[in-house]
């Protein structure tokens, strides 16, 4: 008898929030992390947050310098339209909710 995934045994609701970024659903007990759309060392603290996965937010941050991203990049329209972070939320809009990949 084969063994089952985990993995394939997750569900999604249509009730779950989604990625302003990648645009999938982001199911409750999936990676997520809410991300200051003004990093709180350049006076975000406060401010705006959204909901997102896991490893988006970790990409953004992987990508960006804090300082980038309060001058340019301080909202979900500007971070979709960065070059680089635009192909890797193209790329992982494929993959399942729960995908824990690396960051890119």
């Amino acid at each position: 008898m084969r063994k089952q995934r985990y993995d394939e045994e997750k569900v999604t609701v249509a009730s779950d929030p989604v990625c302003p970024l990648c645009l999938r659903p982001i199911p409750e007990d999936a990676p997520q992390s809410r991300h200051h759309l003004i990093p709180k060392l350049k006076g975000g603290k406060g401010g705006e947050t959204v909901l997102l996965h896991h490893i988006c937010h970790k990409t953004i941050h992987k990508t960006l310098r804090e300082g980038e991203l309060a001058r340019s990049y301080n909202t979900v329209e500007a971070l979709r339209s960065h070059p680089e972070l635009a192909r890797f939320f193209e790329w992982v809009a494929r993959r399942p909710p729960h995908f824990l990949g690396r960051a890119r």
